[in-house]
């Protein structure tokens, strides 16, 4: 049997840090007031002239390349996930790819929000099991500090964005106790429009209505908070439960929880759902924020850092975005 596993992780954060004192410069807002709502202290923002989507992906996976012992040519595939792209199209895993220098492999862009990331790792996942691909690069990066709305009128979502990227290099493995076991993957287009940007879309009238759009709020993010929460706090238990009773697991026996980092309440409840001690689950938004489809490969790769992942550890990531999507992914180290 062909299996795949993580052999390398990277992760690149942009120099400018923004503290919630920062934000009170262009919102009416307080440290106490965004810590209480999202645990978050601070977040990344990328800085104009120096970093782009693609860069801070292209280095990101330069240092996952290197610690799986790698050379850039050795990649077969890219799957980039993103919902920030530098350009409208093509997606920046093209212009990643040209950055890296591996003109000529294949680039598969995906959008799947706060999801992202896992997306993209079952999706090599499956590549790999088939026998097509031996060596896969899984990408997540964000800029999304240029389209939030900083006013007042934006705060309840301007807080929590921030910038980065995170990479995973994904190979071929014959050892069955090392290895991604599952992936599972959920969407439910009923509750697009609770968490959504509705410009700039291909089925508006014509170009003559984008300053129409600007003033009508249509490039603003549209959140309807309790929605999300709910649903977010239900799905994240539903998909981690649902990994776990694939491969015969339960709550106890995971080492270490992933989940994407979209709010300190929402990953705290999971914890305790699950039962789980605090140093069971990664949180490091709060010096990040949420940076969507770029948060679980930051927040694995920091973990591994820290030494807080071992050989045979069962690693369990879950996700939960816009869309609505959902996923998880579980693996043995």
């Amino acid at each position: 049997m062909i299996y795949s596993t993580i052999t390398g992780l990277g992760f690149y954060v942009p120099d400018n840090i923004v503290t919630n004192q920062d934000l009170t410069q262009f919102m009416e807002t307080s440290d106490e007031w965004i810590r209480e709502r999202t645990g978050i202290e601070q977040r990344r923002y990328f800085t104009p002239g120096k970093d782009t989507n693609a860069s801070m992906a292209a280095a990101a996976s330069r240092m996952a390349i290197e610690r799986a012992g790698l050379q850039a040519a050795d990649i077969e595939l890219i799957v980039f996930a993103t919902i920030t792209p530098d350009y409208f199209f093509p997606g920046s895993g093209f212009l990643m790819q040209r950055e890296l220098g591996l003109e000529g492999i294949g680039v598969i862009d995906i959008r799947n929000q706060c999801s992202g990331f896992v997306y993209a790792l079952s999706i090599a996942d499956q590549f790999i099991k088939t026998g097509m691909y031996k060596t896969i690069l899984v990408v997540g990066s964000e800029i999304q500090s240029t389209w939030i709305n900083k006013s007042t009128a934006g705060r309840n979502v301007a807080v929590i964005f921030g910038d980065g990227a995170g990479a995973a290099v994904v190979q071929a493995t014959r050892d069955p106790d090392h290895r991604i076991l599952s992936t599972h993957l959920h969407a439910d287009g009923r509750f697009a429009e609770d968490l959504y940007v509705r410009d700039p879309g291909s089925s508006r009238p014509t170009r003559s209505a984008t300053k129409e759009m600007i003033d009508e709020g249509g490039f603003d993010v549209v959140m309807n908070g309790n929605a999300v929460f709910k649903h977010a706090t239900v799905r994240f238990s539903e998909v981690i439960d649902e990994a776990l009773k694939a491969n015969g697991y339960g709550p106890e026996d995971i080492a270490l929880l992933v989940p994407h980092q979209a709010n300190i309440r929402i990953s705290e409840y999971v914890r305790q759902q699950l039962k789980l001690p605090p140093e069971k689950v990664v949180n490091n938004i709060q010096r990040f924020g949420n940076t969507t489809a770029a948060s679980i490969p930051i927040a694995l790769t920091e973990a591994w850092e820290q030494g807080r992942i071992h050989s045979g550890d069962l690693i369990c990531l879950a996700a939960f975005g816009s869309g609505f999507t959902w996923a998880s992914a579980l693996l043995k180290w």
